[in-house]
């Protein structure tokens, strides 16, 4: 299941510890910036296919993105 709330504390994590701007993820995947916002904040969640694209952006597998695993190692 996805955990909204993990999901955003992670992604979030991750964006931070790799110095990376919310401007620099929307335009490597062609969103506004806005909505990385909200995916920041929980108040939105995204789509499948962005959620895997966000799993290979910060090397990490998206059972962890998505809180259904606490292991981080890319498979």
């Amino acid at each position: 299941m996805f955990n909204r709330e993990i999901f955003a504390e992670r992604f979030k994590n991750l964006r931070l510890i790799k110095s990376i701007s919310q401007q620099d993820i929307a335009t490597s995947l062609g969103v506004d910036r806005s909505i990385v916002s909200h995916w920041e904040r929980g108040t939105r969640i995204p789509s499948l296919d962005i959620a895997y694209a966000l799993a290979d952006y910060f090397d990490v597998s998206l059972d962890y993105l998505v809180g259904r695993s606490d292991n981080s190692n890319y498979r």
